[in-house]
């Protein structure tokens, strides 16, 4: 759903700016308080595994495929402030190397891809856990509820903002008829690929899932024969039901049990280990899947062509970058080009969002060790 130059007038896409820039600076500040030890080095590896699905489009109906949005997926794994940040890096490294999604509608994109399916999803994901049973389960049926909503969600905010300032005299009841029909069964798509990865990182890392924390049961001990509380624990596997959370699933960002049954702080557990993991998945998926994605126009390109949007489409200003529609120039093997386009575009995505994340947690110690913030911890520990 790439929105590309032209589509949207100057003046609503310059408006579509101001309110991209405005969530990214909250977000910002937003993500101090998201980004810990353990998730901050992750962000970025988000990002870039966002970055890598989306260049996977799948068909969905005749002559049209869809491709991943990622909001709901980067909101739930890494909390909705750093989710936009995630969703603004992977726009912007599109539209700079890539010529993927207009320079001048990047605000336009953001706005949609990002700041829609990650408010929607999260809100969605914390209300259906909220009144489900606390189980891995029931943690995955939420993430795909709230990822197949996101996208159709999504278009019917690119309709609005069409409606509101689109360069071409289109009936927009036609316009959202085709964008949500279309794009509802892009969503499944969506939400199949989101509940399988949520599903995936729950099932190994649970205290790594942002919007699953404190699902758990509280936690507890049994000391001679009487269970106790105890914050940082929780109770062992063969007490508890299989798909219940338990201390393999604890949630809970307090702590988390070895599998020896001990208590092991979850900020002490490496993720040097997932992080690897999620990078070479990333790196394989832009590198070597991507070639059988499929070449059908996407949910917009499809609409945009057949009720007329793209009239006054614009060349895209990075349009003679070499690495432009996800190839490297001069490389006349579409598979080598396309694989070594995909390596690029994912490493650069997480140095690029890793820095950013970083800067940001660093921001957070340096605002936590101010004499203001002491003064409150003192406050608060008399």
């Amino acid at each position: 759903m790439h929105v590309p130059d032209g589509f949207i007038n100057a003046p609503v896409s310059v408006a579509a700016g101001v309110v991209a820039a405005g969530a990214v600076a909250v977000s910002l500040r937003g993500a101090r308080r998201e980004l810990d030890e353990r998730t901050a080095p992750l962000a970025g590896l988000v990002a870039a595994f966002i970055f890598a699905v989306q260049m996977l489009n799948f068909p969905v109906a005749a002559g049209t495929s869809g491709h991943l949005l990622g909001g709901a997926l980067a909101a739930i794994l890494v909390g909705p402030y750093t989710g936009v940040l995630c969703i603004a890096v992977v726009l912007l490294m599109q539209g700079i190397l890539f010529a993927d999604g207009g320079l001048t509608a990047l605000g336009v994109n953001i706005t949609v891809m990002g700041v829609v399916t990650v408010i929607v999803a999260y809100a969605l994901f914390r209300g259906l856990t909220g009144i489900l049973p606390r189980t891995r389960r029931s943690a995955t049926v939420s993430a795909f509820v709230a990822a197949l909503v996101s996208v159709p969600a999504a278009a019917c905010a690119f309709t609005l903002i069409y409606w509101i300032g689109g360069t071409t005299d289109i009936p927009i009841g036609k316009v959202l008829t085709a964008m949500v029909g279309v794009h509802v069964l892009i969503g499944i798509g969506e939400a199949v690929i989101t509940a399988l990865t949520v599903g995936a990182v729950i099932a190994v890392r649970p205290d790594l899932v942002h919007a699953a924390r404190g699902l758990a049961a509280p936690l507890k001990l049994r000391v001679d024969g009487e269970l106790i509380d105890a914050p940082s624990a929780a109770p062992s596997p063969s007490a508890a039901p299989s798909d219940a959370l338990s201390p393999s699933d604890a949630l809970s960002p307090s702590g988390v049990l070895s599998p020896s049954g001990s208590a092991t702080p979850a900020a002490a557990r490496s993720t040097r280990k997932v992080w690897a993991t999620g990078l070479v998945t990333a790196l394989v998926l832009a590198g070597f899947v991507s070639f059988y994605a499929s070449a059908s126009p996407d949910g917009l390109e499809k609409v945009a062509a057949d009720k007329g949007i793209d009239k006054k489409a614009e060349e895209h200003a990075a349009s003679d970058s070499p690495l432009a529609d996800y190839g490297v120039r001069d490389v006349t093997d579409a598979r080598i080009s396309g694989g070594l386009a995909g390596v690029i575009g994912v490493s650069a995505t997480v140095v690029v969002g890793s820095g950013v994340f970083w800067a940001v947690r660093r921001r957070r110690n340096e605002s936590s060790d101010t004499p203001a913030a002491a003064a409150r911890r003192t406050g608060e520990n008399a």
